[in-house]
This record gives structure tokens, sequence and C-alpha cells, in this order.
């Protein structure tokens, strides 16, 4: 199961994170966010080199970078996917789908070959789900998350038994208030049988409940959460 952690920033915060063992690391590219990450090239120590970035010596693998944006234009997001060496896109405003596809044909191969779309789709209740057929063909990736009055990063949960009736074909992400709580209860909802979305469910999105500050991450916290999830 993939494990995202989102609202990176500070160099060495992201780098005891990463050590966690995670597989992608999210940066906001929202200006109105607390945890924004203002354009500033990745060696200028933002974001620490790739090398640095890499997991314990039991894998070869580096979490890989998803740039999150609001309703940006796209040569901006161009120019951050170069500048932040950005492995995914993660649309979390109301980007259409044209707009998604342009962006994928400008990209790939030419500027950043394999880059992953990912679209967050905001759920109050199960006809929200639905909205996820609009970016069905362009996008590879789904995230649900909480709809609230800000743009994600509520720390709120919505009724994840509403994904029910969520029947397409991309894996997604749940998102949305996952706390340090929450690891037994995932485990069960993740259980394949007694759940029938489970299968699709790529993996989860990690946020603002293990904060200390916005865009600072509880190392400790995150720890005893993923050995909870990963184990039994």
């Amino acid at each position: 199961m993939i494990v995202k952690v989102c609202g990176m920033r500070d160099s060495e915060n992201i780098r005891q994170v990463a050590e966690l063992g995670v597989d992608w690391l999210g940066f906001i590219f929202w200006p109105s966010s607390p945890r924004y990450v203002s354009m500033i090239p990745t060696n200028a120590g933002i974001i620490p080199d790739r090398g640095t970035l890499a997991q314990p010596s039991t894998t070869d693998t580096t979490p890989k970078r998803v740039g999150v944006f609001v309703d940006e234009m796209a040569q901006n997001i161009i120019t951050r996917v170069v500048n932040f060496q950005l492995d995914m896109v993660q649309f979390h405003g109301h980007e259409t789908p044209t707009l998604i596809r342009n962006l994928r044909r400008t990209l790939d191969p030419d500027i950043r070959p394999g880059i992953r779309f990912i679209k967050a789709i905001s759920v109050g209740c199960r006809e929200d789900v639905a909205t996820y057929k609009d970016y069905a063909d362009c996008v590879d990736y789904f995230l649900f998350d909480t709809k609230c009055k800000t743009v994600g990063g509520s720390g709120q949960q919505f009724d994840w038994s509403v994904l029910d009736a969520y029947d397409g074909e991309q894996p997604f992400l749940l998102s949305g208030g996952i706390g340090p709580d929450d690891a037994l209860r995932l485990k069960e909802w993740l259980t394949v049988g007694s759940n029938p979305v489970a299968a699709k469910c790529l993996g989860i999105d990690l946020n603002s409940r293990f904060e200390t500050a916005p865009a600072v991450k509880d190392v400790q916290r995150l720890r005893t959460f993923l050995e909870q999830l990963r184990t039994g």
C-alpha cells in the first residue's frame, strides 16, 4: 500500500519522513496554503537532492515527489515540474480535463517522461464520488478527500462507506483527516472481501493530523502509525 505524506517543506523534516519508508512526498504549490512551497529550485536547499532522500538500505527506491496545484496556470505547473523534479502532479481544484490532457501531451515524453497525474475529488456524499467520471480518461489516479470550505488540509474525515459508489477503473488514494488513531480502522476498511472498493485503494494520504505546525510532521507519531498499519 502506498503511503503519501503531503504538505512537506522543511528539508530536515523531509529527510526524516523519507527515512520512515514512505512512498510519496507531497509539496503544495498553492499560495493560499499554510504549507505553500515557494518557487525555489531544488538546489537552493528547500528540497534535498534525491540522493539525500534515499530510504534505508533495504530498498533502492526514493520517495516519489508529488506537486499539488489548485487551479494553477499550465506554464507554472510545467515550471515547477522541471525545477522540483516532480514525478506526479496532483490537481486539487476545478481543473478541466482539457487542461490535464494538454499538460500530459506537453510534459510526456519531451519534458518529464512517464509523469503521472492525480485528480483530487472532494467528497461529502455518494453523489460527489461520481465527479470522477469527468476525469476518467485523463488521469492515472484519484484521491478522495473531505469536502470542506478550505481546499484540503481540514483534518476532517468523510464517511468512507460512500466510496462504495466508486465504480471506476483507476486506483485511488484515501485522504481526509486520517490521524494517528486510525491505523486499526484503516486495516479493517482495506480488507478485500469485506469492502467492495478495497482492491482499488492504492494507498493513503496523510497530512495535517500528523503535524506539530503547518508543514512540519511529527516523525514519531508517523513512525508509530506506520508500524501499526504494517503489522499483522
